[in-house]
């Protein structure tokens, strides 16, 4: 029920999109970020727009029959977006979660956690008909094939407690053998190593698979497990793991024997929709129509289904990826990674390829808490030229470098420093190398493949004129901007059957910006910059 809001909205003054638990609201959207200001009813935002910390403090009008909720499980939070029947699009619940470090190299999440944050996402709204859920990917746990309760926390993707034994399995001349089969380099990022890492270490899990009882697998199978008592995942997370061959979609016997991952423990390959199970809002049987890793979705959201169709999305990494329709690309050389973009139940699989930066908003938040900047709008424009004009270039290989590199030795670099370098020249020279390096894995698809005239792009750095203005000069491209900031959950409800999303009040305006400086050729000197950060560390990245 409404209890009154005076929220103005872009270009003219609406009501608020959000039912409040008490109180007024006085947020207004601003146009420089195309999103929310900060809300008196909700926790800590930044950049506007995007919660922090703790349970958004908005629930949404009562939603009107056969709603569909599209959960997004990310590495930070688990949002939820209820669709009416009409399309229209509201967020239902937004809950953030712990980061855990128990070691140098080691980032884990509390499963129970999680579990319960879904719960909380399920119970946000009445009148759910289906559900979608996309999850994190590579992110993976086991847990009691009876109990269903977990027996590790989950081994983030950004984990790489496994470096060595992946360096190991290189040296002994495995890497040429899983690109064959599964399309993916070795490397920690993906699931393999963890799930093996498990066995060999948890006393507890070694116990469950000689009774028969382990299971393993992405958070995805955990969850369908758990509330939908179904221990499957979705062909896309699956090709997420090294553990699917790409040609049949099925586990594949000597990558897991390769990895030592026991197949018998692994859940259920499906398609990424269909009737997927059940689960429980507000008391009531829902089914789960569509399960799928959180980048297809957003790569779905954003509209992109004919060949040469691709995205970014600048999160906590950057990650493209490029539709390629029937055909499963593989390059090898450029370090691109072919995967399965969707599959819809009584078809065929659609892939794409996909190429990673592993520091992106991680990279602008750890200058933060260097002090390097305070307010995020210091950083929306510069009155100097662009850092890599005077020199100045920043190589955000804080975790190594992912695509098309694939080293975890790089480290990260700032190179033409001088004394009268400030913080903000820094902080320029910082965007514009997550640009940068967005740039060299779309360099990299292009010669694979052709790419539309536009690349359309989410995430929270995508809020920042000047990052979007260089990022489109130095591409070359148009670079599309979506003002609704939940494009993953949009996907997420259009696999699970929601259809045409209407953004807010209606189809959110789109912010392009078109190539002005030609920087295209800046992008060899950035180049030489990478290459004085490969091989740095003595072990990789985390270890």
């Amino acid at each position: 029920m409404k209890t009154g809001c005076s929220a103005g909205r872009v270009p003219e003054a609406e009501p608020c999109p959000y039912d409040h638990r008490g109180g007024p609201c006085s947020a207004r959207r601003n146009p420089g970020y195309q999103g929310m200001e900060e809300c008196p009813m909700m926790s800590t935002i930044n950049p506007p727009g995007v919660v922090r910390f703790g349970v958004h403090n908005h629930v949404p009008a009562e939603p009107a029959a056969m709603t569909i909720l599209a959960i997004d499980q990310g590495t930070t939070s688990t949002r939820a977006l209820a669709v009416g029947t009409g399309g229209d699009a509201s967020i239902a619940s937004v809950t953030r979660h712990r980061q855990l470090y128990p070691k140098p190299g080691w980032v884990e999440h509390d499963p129970a956690e999680l579990v319960r944050n879904l719960q909380t996402s399920l119970d946000a709204v009445e009148g759910v008909a289906a559900v979608g859920i996309d999850n994190q990917g590579e992110s993976c746990l086991a847990w009691h094939a009876d109990t269903r309760e977990p027996v590790t926390n989950v081994i983030v993707w950004q984990d790489n407690r496994t470096g060595a034994a992946v360096e190991q399995l290189k040296r002994d001349g495995a890497e040429t053998e899983v690109m064959e089969r599964c399309g993916l380099p070795l490397d920690s990022y993906f699931s393999a190593s963890k799930l093996a890492w498990i066995v060999d270490h948890v006393p507890e899990a070694r116990g469950l698979l000689k009774q028969g009882k382990l299971r393993l697998g992405t958070t995805d199978a955990f969850f369908l497990d758990r509330l939908a008592g179904a221990c499957t995942t979705d062909i896309t997370t699956a090709s997420r793991t090294s553990l699917m061959n790409l040609a049949t979609g099925q586990w594949d016997g000597e990558l897991c024997r390769l990895f030592g991952v026991p197949m018998e423990a692994l859940p259920e390959i499906v398609p990424t929709t269909g009737h997927l199970g059940e689960v429980s809002s507000r008391g009531r049987a829902v089914p789960v129509t569509a399960s799928v890793v959180d980048q297809q979705a957003s790569l779905y959201g954003h509209g992109c289904r004919r060949a040469g169709d691709a995205k970014i999305t600048f999160g906590t990494g950057a990650f493209a990826l490029l539709v390629t329709g029937d055909r499963a690309l593989r390059s090898p050389d450029q370090g691109l990674l072919p995967t399965v973009a969707w599959q819809h139940a009584g078809g065929t699989p659609e892939y794409a390829l996909d190429g990673g930066v592993y520091c992106a908003g991680s990279a602008v938040e750890w200058a933060h808490g260097l002090g390097l900047f305070g307010d995020h709008a210091a950083l929306n424009s510069f009155a100097r030229p662009a850092a890599v004009d005077r020199d100045l270039l920043f190589v955000p290989a804080l975790s190594g470098l992912a695509c098309p590199h694939w080293d975890r030795r790089a480290a990260g670099l700032w190179i033409g420093l001088s004394l009268d370098t400030d913080r903000l020249d820094m902080m320029q020279s910082l965007l514009e190398g997550v640009a940068f390096r967005a740039a060299e894995v779309i360099r990299a698809m292009s010669r694979l493949t052709g790419i539309g005239d536009e690349i359309s792009v989410d995430g929270g750095m995508s809020v920042n004129p000047y990052f979007c203005q260089f990022l489109a000069d130095v591409l070359g491209k148009s670079v599309a901007v979506k003002s609704f900031p939940e494009i993953t959950a949009i996907g997420t409800a259009q696999l699970a059957g929601a259809g045409n999303v209407r953004r807010g009040d209606g189809e959110a305006p789109v912010q392009r910006y078109l190539p002005g400086t030609d920087r295209e050729g800046q992008l060899e000197r950035f180049s030489e910059a990478v290459s004085r950060s490969r091989q740095w560390r003595d072990s990789p990245a985390g270890e």
